[in-house]
This record gives structure tokens, sequence and C-alpha cells, in this order.
């Protein structure tokens, strides 16, 4: 695929149990209803829950490749005579993408055994910066807490999304992620809030801590009995009806970044 155009990059963040992978498919969901596609999608959480969202198998990963650069090249015959290295490893990754209609999807997986993930991670970075000019979207599924800002995998994206439930526990987590992309230099253009499976009234008091962060807030998502109930069933959420509340409470959080964040 090959798209003449810049592409919004978007990062969903937040603490373990928040429901970034709701956010970051039916962010998916929102994109692909309103034709803006194609759309790539990575899963950069080594536990992978994207591809279930979107309806989609991920059995091929990057962490299937190799765990480190010796790993890697550890048997130095397997790399092609002629060929770099690095471009035998991005050649690898390109068959790591599970190609479908309007979205492409990219599974950062486990490695296999103990190891660093360093090196993996830079040229995952490395290839999705290439990649990722090739679609107008690109969203990716965080793995939780900060590891993933530490390693430096969620980097140079246009808005950075943390999510957190209703709780300030989440709220504080969303600061440090926050704090800790500034301690980094990340280039990340916006950084904001979503906060998820929150009450019908929500306290003043939340709303006051809710402010105390300094994260503009680009909305609340309901608790929605659907959601666990698709993934009892198996079903993606990409496929949710448009009148479940979640789907309805999305999609003017979606316009704020696809629509008005351009702006």
């Amino acid at each position: 695929m090959c798209v003449e155009k810049m592409s919004t990059i978007v990062a969903v963040a937040g603490k373990g149990g928040t429901g970034k992978t709701t956010v970051a498919g039916l962010l998916i969901r929102y994109l692909q209803q309103n034709s803006q596609t194609p759309i790539l999608a990575v899963d950069a959480d080594p536990d992978s829950n994207l591809p279930e969202a979107l309806g989609m198998t991920g059995e091929k990963t990057v962490g299937t490749i190799g765990r480190t650069r010796e790993d890697f090249f550890v048997n130095r015959g397997q790399v092609p005579a002629g060929m770099p290295k690095e471009a035998y490893l991005e050649l690898k990754l390109s068959q790591v993408l599970v190609e479908a209609k309007d979205i492409d999807l990219m599974v950062m997986g486990r490695p296999e055994g103990a190891g660093c993930y360093c090196y993996i991670n830079n040229v995952l970075r490395k290839h999705l910066e290439i990649l990722g000019k090739n679609y107008p979207y690109v969203i990716i599924d965080n793995e939780a807490g900060l590891e993933h800002l530490s390693r430096r995998t969620a980097q140079d994206i246009d808005f950075l999304v943390i999510v957190s439930d209703y709780s300030l526990n989440g709220l504080r987590a969303s600061v440090r992620i926050k704090k800790l992309s500034d301690e980094m230099k990340l280039n990340v253009k916006a950084h904001c809030l979503i906060i998820n499976c929150a009450p019908e009234s929500v306290s003043p008091r939340f709303l006051e801590e809710v402010d105390k962060t300094g994260l503009p807030l680009l909305g609340f998502m309901p608790e929605d009995k659907t959601v666990p109930q698709y993934d009892i069933e198996r079903k993606p959420l990409i496929s949710m009806p448009d009148d479940s509340p979640v789907v309805t409470a999305i999609n003017p959080i979606a316009i704020k970044i696809f629509q008005e964040g351009k702006q």
C-alpha cells in the first residue's frame, strides 16, 4: 500500500487494566467505519491482545525473530551472502506483517526465552518509521506501564493517548507516563487523557484531580458490558454495534484526535 500523505501516528498507553487495547481497537474501528484507511495497527505489547480486538491473527511476531543482535545472527549462514544483517532483519520484519483489506497488523509478541529486547526494539522503531509512511494512520497499542517508553518504542508520534480508569491511581500513573515521556525527550506532539469505565455521574472531586494532571481530557468512556461479552464470545471489538455505549463515546473522542487534532 502506498499513500502520498503524512501519517498520523497515535500511541495508546496506560497502566495495566485500564482498557488501552479497547481504546486502540475502537479508534481503529472509527477509522475503518469512516473509510479513513489503510491503517497500520501495531501491537507493541508482549502480552498481545490487539489481534483479537481486530478479528485478526498474529501468529508471526517480532519476538519470534530473535531476542538480541547476538541471538539473531548467531548463525551467520542464515543471512544471504552480500546482504547486510540489518537489511535481512528488516526483510524478516516485513514477513511478520499481516495484511487485510483496510488494516495491516504488526505484532511485537514475546521474545523467545530470556534476553534483552533492546536491539529488536531499535530495529522495530526504525522499521515502523519507514513502514508507517505508507499509511495515513498508524495506531500503536503499547505495553502497560512505562516500559515501552523507557525502551523508546513509542517515539515520534502525533498523539500519546493515555488511558486511565476511574481512580486516583490511574491518574497518578497517567502523570508518570507524561513525565517520563518529557524526561526522555520523546517527540510527542500532544499528550491527552481518556477516562475509561467512568460512572454515569462523575464526581466534582474526581474532575478536580483530572484537572491537576495537566493533561487535556479527550472524554469519558462508560463501563460497557458488551466489551467483556465480546471477549468471552471471541468477537472482535471492531464488529460492535454503532449504538453500543463505548462506540458512542469513542466517536467524539476520535473526531478530536483525527479531525480537530490536525487543525
